[in-house]
């Protein structure tokens, strides 16, 4: 018996779950390793991240995971400045992302009066915003205090 069950799920499993969908173990392996990133990661780093903790886990497997997450909107893909992607791990409620080019930590944040710009935005244009995505670049309070 392992000593990791004392915690409660992880909120990615949870949510898995309440979409009503099966929870397989390749499943959980991905969410486990999806959990213990900091920060963004790349489908590469996660591939690693399995080769070490679940030798028995495939690329393909790891794709389609990601991809059900994705749909799910338990992970989201953010574009990096370098024209690369990689992937960050999601709070259920709408939120954007504001990425460390630096360290590469991503911190959530929230709407910030974006909807009533939307709003404004679609009264303009008569434009019907069905949904939207931002993500701000910069570098996060560690790094600018490590640079002073």
């Amino acid at each position: 018996m392992s000593g990791g069950h004392g915690h409660s799920a992880p909120p990615l499993l949870t949510a898995l779950a309440n979409a009503g969908v099966r929870v397989t173990e390749p499943r959980r392996a991905v969410a486990a390793l999806v959990t213990a990133q900091d920060g963004h990661f790349t489908t590469a780093e996660l591939v690693t991240a399995a080769r070490a903790e679940h030798p028995g886990l495939g690329r393909a497997t790891i794709f389609r995971a990601l991809d059900l997450f994705t749909l799910l909107g338990l992970v989201e893909r953010v574009d990096l400045p370098d024209g690369g992607h990689a992937w960050v791990a999601c709070e259920t409620a709408h939120h954007h992302h504001a990425i460390c080019t630096r360290c590469g930590r991503s911190t959530e944040v929230d709407d910030h009066g974006l909807a009533e710009v939307l709003a404004e935005v679609a009264g303009r244009s008569g434009f019907r915003v069905t949904t939207h995505r931002l993500e701000v670049f910069g570098t996060c309070a560690s790094c600018v205090a490590a640079s002073a």
